[in-house]
């Protein structure tokens, strides 16, 4: 058995250790919002946070999460700048068919997280690693500057 602190609650779950975190979090879990997209760490739609730190679901094994804090888009609305995050994404529309959207979201806020005031380079550099199909880059960008600034003037 593994424990694992998902969301604010602890799990115990009865996988193996090599078993890559999406599928615990996906299949024995169940929790749908962290989408399978390309299974090589590669898109982005996998991506949780562990203790903070944007991570690729798909390509991390179970046993490197065990003792850590796993967040995932179920609890991102809890999360101040998440909230932030989302409200921009909804007031500038940058959803389309919205598969990818929850591993922007969550990279999103572990940048935000750890710099409140990025630059357009930060901000291409933080999400490159996040594929959109729809194209939807621009309105991405525009939303986490939004988010920033509504949370740097205390308006989110």
């Amino acid at each position: 058995m593994i424990t694992l602190n998902l969301n604010g609650k602890d799990h115990a779950l009865d996988v193996p250790e090599d078993m890559p975190l999406l599928w615990v979090i996906r299949d024995v879990a169940g929790y749908s919002g962290t989408k399978f997209g390309c299974g090589m760490g590669l898109c982005g739609a996998c991506t949780v946070h562990i203790d903070g730190q944007a991570t690729r679901a798909c390509i991390t094994p179970i046993s490197l999460a065990v003792g850590k804090q796993v967040i995932t888009l179920e609890a991102l609305h809890a999360d101040p700048v998440g909230q932030a995050l989302q409200a921009a994404w909804l007031e500038l529309g940058v959803a389309q068919c919205g598969y990818c959207q929850g591993g922007q979201l969550m990279t999103a806020t572990a940048l935000l997280r750890g710099n409140p005031n990025p630059d357009e380079a930060q901000i291409e550099a933080a999400m490159a690693g996040n594929l959109c199909r729809c194209g939807t880059y621009n309105r991405i960008r525009a939303a986490i500057q939004v988010a920033a600034r509504k949370l740097r003037e205390g308006q989110a």
